[in-house]
């Protein structure tokens, strides 16, 4: 099989773990990158089987035109809840999956919202790849205070600010409880001021969470919508309970989903129970991975 990318990741090529899992199942593959703004990417030349897309909107459209261009088969691949989407890109994303000759989505939840856009095509489930043995390996290590770790870009959709409020409700039922936030983004002033009035907030950046996984008692998610939620799945594969509004992938993976109104509560009790994350989704390995993707293609 030889399929052409478009992608909007300018890292998405020769060195991306992703890349080379997907080109390792491939005759050849070809990346394109479509930026935000872009109106026209020149296309390389040779025979394609397939094209595949990473989003169903602008840049939906002129994988559509390539793949029609190209006379391949037409293939988008959705990683983000259409819910939280504008009228104007629902619009775009009707036009797209509607043409499209397969689609494959990360989610039960997102396979819901493109069934009842109206799209009656091949529809493939296959969450992203991680690399779960590097996660089954942690082993959490006694501390105190009780931990809570936050994940995320410190931006309003990721909605920081609810983080804080969530400590400090712990701490008002008694509980000897910290926050660490691993991230930045345009808010971080704004954490970084509502944390001042609470010491025990670590705001760190950028970090592997897998390093703090073996001392974080829950993982809270506070996001209004996420994509997936790669950091759900990555604390419950490690045992790590997860609390979130019912977001990306929470409430498939396991995680304690509850409205956010109830954050709070639900942290305290998983703090109080001592409770442990399962994950209830199947990962897949490397190698499995890569035929699941490729068969997706078609």
């Amino acid at each position: 099989m030889k399929a052409l990318v478009i992608t909007g990741d300018k890292h998405f090529g020769p060195g991306h773990p992703r890349y080379e899992l997907q080109k390792s199942v491939v005759e050849r593959l070809e990346v394109v990158y479509w930026s935000k703004g872009s109106i026209w990417s020149a296309l390389p030349t040779g025979h394609f089987d397939v094209v595949t897309v990473q989003d169903p909107f602008w840049r939906g459209l002129f994988a559509l035109w390539a793949a029609r261009r190209l006379k391949a088969r037409f293939n988008v691949q959705i990683h983000t809840d259409l819910a939280a989407q504008s009228l104007l890109r629902h619009i775009l994303a009707q036009i797209v999956l509607r043409h499209a000759d397969s689609v494959r989505v990360v989610s039960e939840k997102i396979k819901a919202q493109v069934i009842a856009a109206g799209v009656y095509t091949k529809i493939s489930i296959l969450p992203v790849f991680v690399d779960f043995q590097k996660f089954h390996s942690v082993v959490r290590q006694p501390h105190l205070p009780l931990t809570i770790l936050w994940i995320g870009r410190f931006e309003k959709e990721k909605d920081p600010l609810r983080a804080i409020s969530v400590l400090e409700e712990v701490r008002k039922e008694g509980i000897n409880a910290k926050l660490v936030m691993i991230g930045t983004g345009s808010m971080q002033q704004d954490v970084i001021k509502k944390a001042n009035n609470l010491p025990i907030i670590e705001i760190l950046g950028w970090q592997d969470p897998r390093i703090h996984l073996d001392t974080a008692d829950v993982v809270l998610c506070t996001s209004w919508h996420e994509s997936w939620g790669a950091s759900i799945v990555e604390a419950l594969a490690a045992g790590i309970p997860v609390v979130a509004p019912d977001v990306g992938i929470a409430r498939e993976a396991g995680a304690i989903v509850v409205s956010r109104n109830e954050l709070a509560q639900a942290v305290i009790k998983a703090l109080q129970s001592n409770a442990n994350g399962e994950l209830k989704l199947k990962l897949l390995t490397r190698e499995e991975w890569g035929r699941a993707w490729k068969d997706s293609l078609i």
